[in-house]
């Protein structure tokens, strides 16, 4: 079915001109409508989710930074909420595992539906549907008679043979047994769920129990729509590229989804990515028109994978184009840096603006920051207050399953010398195109 075409703007809405959008305003308007200014303090994790977006997992310490750094929430609330399932790590948009409130989990678990169900691999392997649809009943059966909840391994244990060994050409193709496909399934139908092996966030470790998730009411279409509407929120706008990237919609989907909402096309002084203006929700448009950036510093030491930068991908826009850091640290640092559609390391923000880059040092229980310009009081300050939240609640900051200490020591010890020299910081930002 052709969606219809997009909106136009609606005569009552006042759009800001586009000579007004600067990138120093859309940085900032995007930094409001991330919580990051302040807005969110005191509020829930469930809160922080339904305002600021769904938090990216990877068994990395980001879900726990993002609700440290909007609302002061330390970790043992945060693990308190995940046992009694008021947040919740789940695969949702493109198939991956993020973290968010529970008035989401039914219709969310919908868009990573199709990405559970991928049998193409499988069935070149010679397993059919019918193969896998026994093996989930029997995992069924077998948690409802566990005492406890089960990781795979236990899992694998108990079923046998009914677990099926692929091979060296299974693991070729990323698929070593067939219970990980059964357990994918289950999870995207809220017939089960992910238990924390030890109630962390940040070890990617779990067991599996019974859940049975009532199912959402919304049909696929009635989900696309309400993702690209908490897209458009969480972000204050964004390209139709950026939405897809972050949805996997088609672009007939995304569009009939920006038409469901009455989006609106807003010009930009901002070279976006894929090009075109952003597309705000109609009651955004208003509200830009009437922001005003912040006159005073606001400091942020944020995740890379943190909602701020991943939801639209656009470090680049988040980077200066003028700026003291031009002239201290060259103009080629910051244009190796912004070529990349990640951050080498974690971002040091003021106002939605990109000034530093850091990584945690657990050994010596510190940050080791990279400044692109001298510090002020208050980049120094909240320096010192995550560093001190870090240690306390975490011991590490660990940017995925698999980072460690000894995999990011080249890391730490090339923004040390970073912050010493710009001979050493053109270095660093070589290495970081090249990772």
């Amino acid at each position: 079915m052709t969606p219809e075409p997009l909106s136009t703007v609606p005569p009552t809405v006042n759009v800001p001109p586009a000579r007004t959008l600067t990138p120093d305003r859309l940085r900032a308007w995007a930094w409001h409508r991330q919580g990051l200014d302040g807005s969110l303090a005191g509020c829930t994790a469930e809160q922080v989710f339904a305002r600021a977006g769904w938090a990216r997992s990877v068994g990395g310490a980001n879900p726990y930074l993002t609700l440290f750094a909007r609302a002061g929430i330390r970790r043992e609330q945060v693990d308190a909420d995940v046992l009694s399932h008021r947040i919740l790590e789940l695969p949702t948009a493109r198939g991956c595992t993020y973290v968010l409130g529970r008035d989401d989990f039914a219709w969310a678990l919908k868009l990573g539906k199709d990405a559970a169900e991928a049998f193409r691999v499988l069935g070149r392997l010679g397993v059919d549907r019918g193969e896998i649809t026994l093996l989930e009943e029997q995992v069924l059966h077998t948690l409802a008679e566990a005492a406890a909840p089960m990781d795979p391994r236990q899992l694998k244990d108990e079923l046998g043979d009914s677990v099926r060994n692929l091979g060296e050409e299974g693991k070729k193709k990323g698929a070593t047994t067939t219970l990980p496909t059964a357990l994918g399934i289950l999870q995207a139908q809220g017939r089960i769920r992910r238990v924390p092996a030890n109630g962390r966030l940040d070890q990617q470790r779990y067991a599996y129990e019974l859940w049975n998730l009532p199912a959402s009411p919304l049909d696929e279409d009635e989900a696309r729509t309400e993702l690209i509407r908490r897209y458009l929120g969480w972000t204050g706008g964004a390209t139709l590229k950026q939405s897809q990237w972050f949805t996997a919609f088609t672009v007939a989907q995304s569009k009939a989804a920006l038409t469901a909402v009455g989006a609106v096309e807003v010009a930009t002084q901002v070279t976006t990515a894929g090009g075109g203006g952003l597309w705000l929700l109609p009651d955004d448009v208003e509200r830009l028109a009437a922001f005003e950036e912040p006159a005073e510093e606001q400091i942020q030491l944020l995740a890379g994978t943190d909602s701020l930068v991943l939801l639209r991908r656009n470090a680049a826009e988040l980077l200066a184009e003028d700026g003291p850091e031009r002239d201290n640290i060259g103009r080629d640092v910051i244009s190796s840096l912004a070529l990349q559609a990640d951050l080498p390391d974690h971002p040091i923000l003021d106002r939605g603006r990109i000034i530093g880059l850091w990584q945690y040092e657990p050994g010596r229980e510190r940050i080791v920051p990279w400044l692109f310009h001298g510090p002020t009081p208050a980049v120094t300050r909240r320096i010192a207050e995550v560093e001190a939240w870090i240690r306390e609640d975490l011991g590490d900051f660990r940017a995925f399953s698999l980072d460690s200490p000894a995999t990011r020591q080249k890391r730490i010890d090339g923004l040390a010398a970073a912050a010493t020299g710009s001979a050493a910081a053109s270095a660093v930002a070589a290495s970081a195109v090249g990772k």
